[in-house]
């Protein structure tokens, strides 16, 4: 009778555990949605209240480091910009407090590009505490670009 009551508490904690996860993960994935949402319609309340007070953006640029006052003034003047995720990957941390992600992203503007970041479970829900957008850059393109940014660069810009 007990093992068979052991089992069972393992069994329901088992899914409980499960059940718990994937709620997490459907809040994470919601956040990340209702940000870029936010973005393509230039609803920046929204989309900085999705932010943590110690959030970053880490934009396609070297010199984009944008905490997150000094982010929500660059994009106060914007009308936005629309990314839309096609392929989305969520880790959480064992104690579920954080978690980290990547997701492909796709742009009318720039095409294929990448999002990775960190989210924070806070007492209001989760909130993005780092965000950082790149452009991936296909093997057989990446001498020919990584030569012209070092151009660039040299040419004190």
């Amino acid at each position: 009778m007990k093992e068979n009551l052991a089992i069972l508490f393992f069994l329901i904690s088992s899914t409980s555990v499960a059940q718990s996860i994937s709620l997490e993960l459907e809040a994470i994935n919601d956040v990340l949605n209702a940000y870029h949402e936010a973005a393509a319609q230039g609803e920046w309340d929204q989309y900085f209240s999705l932010m943590s007070d110690d959030g970053v953006f880490l934009g396609t640029d070297a010199d984009e480091r944008w905490p997150k006052a000094v982010f929500r003034q660059y994009a106060e003047g914007r009308n936005g910009w629309t990314y839309h995720p096609t392929d989305r990957h969520i880790n959480l941390t064992p104690d579920g407090n954080s978690a980290w992600f990547d997701e492909i992203l796709d742009s009318e503007s720039y095409g294929a590009s990448r999002g990775t970041g960190v989210l924070i479970k806070t007492t209001n829900g989760w909130k993005i505490s780092q965000y950082h957008l790149t452009f991936p850059i296909p093997n057989e393109l990446a001498g020919k670009i990584t030569q012209e940014i070092k151009a660039f660069e040299e040419q004190g810009n």
